[in-house]
């Protein structure tokens, strides 16, 4: 039976506790969150990144160098430049989002805040953002630190998930529970 946290998520976990020390150590950690979120958006953004950091074809100093020259020409700091050279030495980089993740979510914790992650079918413009996160605050408490994301295919309305909660008042989810009630219907 496998030890408790070898998963990819206490593998993640345990990357981001060390950078989130090292960071914490140097005074670095907002720096560190910044560039984290940086990463974290390209990768969201780009297949072919996708595909470099899950690739058991490429050697890990072909990922190494490949992610050394991105991260570099994104103007990333050295620190997460240094821990992400260490990530794809040790062919870990398959968890890299996860480990932007936990870092994010340690972060948060020290700093008393609550990540809801909102997906629209449309970008959300500013004022709709402070009203999602004044709402969230209405219900939740504490300060909300909002990640939006965009599915078009959601035709309309908000997914909010906090933690392992989640409201889904999209279009695309009443149109199918509409659809299940008139199959039963007939």
């Amino acid at each position: 039976m496998a030890a408790r946290g070898s998963g990819p998520g206490g593998l993640a976990a345990r990357y981001a506790t060390a950078l989130f020390e090292l960071a914490d150590d140097q005074h670095r950690l907002d720096e560190v969150a910044t560039d984290l979120t940086a990463l974290k958006a390209m990768i969201a953004g780009s297949d072919d990144l996708r595909r470099l950091l899950r690739s058991p074809v490429l050697t890990r100093d072909e990922q190494g160098r490949a992610m050394a020259a991105l991260l570099e020409k994104a103007g990333l700091g050295d620190l997460v430049r240094r821990f992400v050279g260490l990530v794809a030495d040790n062919r870990r980089l398959f968890a890299l989002a996860p480990m932007i993740d936990a870092y994010l979510a340690r972060l948060g914790a020290r700093r008393g805040e609550v990540t809801a992650e909102v997906t629209a079918a449309r970008p959300l413009s500013d004022r709709q953002r402070q009203a999602v996160v004044d709402a969230l605050r209405r219900a939740l408490g504490g300060k909300i630190a909002l990640e939006a994301k965009v599915d078009s295919g959601l035709i309309g309305g908000l997914v909010v998930r906090v933690g392992s909660r989640m409201v889904d008042g999209s279009l695309r989810t009443k149109l199918r529970r509409l659809q299940l009630a008139m199959k039963g219907v007939g």
